[in-house]
C-alpha cells in the first residue's frame, strides 16, 4: 500500500513538473514573440518616418508642406521612449493633413519619383498599421499569461516587465487608403 502511495504521489509531483514547466516554456516563447512584435514595429515606424523625410526631400510638394511633414518626421525619429508614442501620433495626424490635399495623389503620380514614393509610403503606412496591431495583440496575450495564479505565484516570468500597450493615432490618410 506505501509503495502504490509512493508512486502515485511520485507521478502527481511528476505531471505538475511538466505543467509547470510547460507554463514557464509557453511564457519565455510570448516574452520571445513580444520582443520580435517589438522590433517589428519599431522597424515600420522607422521606414515609415524615413519615407515621409525623403517626401519632404522630394521637392514635389510646396516648401511649407514639406517643412511641417520634415518637423513631424524628425520629432518621430528623435522622440525618446516617453515621447515616442505622442511624436508618432503627431507624425501621422500631419500625414493625413499633407496626404489629403487636393491632388495629392495626382501630383505624386505625374512624376516617376513620385510614384515610387508613393508606393513606398503606401507600404510604409499599412505596415505601421499591421505592426502596431500585431504587437498590441502580444502584448494582450502576454499579460494575460503573466496573471495566472501560477505564474505570479511561482514567478514564471522572473523579473520581466509588464508589457504596455504601443497606442497611437495611425489612422492613414484617405489619399493612401483609396490607393
Amino acid at each position: 500500500m506505501s509503495t502504490t502511495l509512493i508512486a502515485v504521489v511520485g507521478a502527481v509531483v511528476v505531471l505538475v513538473a511538466v505543467y509547470v514547466s510547460w507554463r514557464a516554456g509557453r511564457l519565455d516563447r510570448l516574452h520571445i514573440r513580444l520582443e520580435l512584435a517589438r522590433e517589428s514595429l519599431d522597424a515600420a515606424l522607422v521606414r515609415r518616418t524615413a519615407v515621409c523625410l525623403e517626401l519632404a526631400a522630394s521637392r514635389v510638394l510646396d516648401p511649407a508642406t514639406s517643412l511641417v511633414l520634415a518637423a513631424a518626421a524628425h520629432e518621430a525619429r528623435t522622440a525618446g521612449a516617453e515621447e515616442r508614442e505622442h511624436a508618432e501620433s503627431d507624425l501621422s495626424r500631419t500625414l493625413r493633413a499633407v496626404a489629403d490635399q487636393d491632388r495629392f495623389r495626382d501630383r505624386l503620380s505625374a512624376d516617376p519619383a513620385g510614384r515610387e514614393l508613393l508606393a513606398e509610403l503606401d507600404t510604409a503606412v499599412a505596415k505601421v498599421v499591421y505592426s502596431r496591431r500585431f504587437y498590441n495583440n502580444a502584448v494582450g496575450v502576454t499579460r494575460v499569461a503573466q496573471r495566472r495564479w501560477l505564474a505570479r505565484t511561482l514567478r514564471l516570468a522572473g523579473h520581466t516587465e509588464y508589457p504596455g500597450f504601443f497606442e497611437i493615432d495611425d489612422d492613414p490618410p484617405k489619399a493612401l487608403a483609396a490607393g
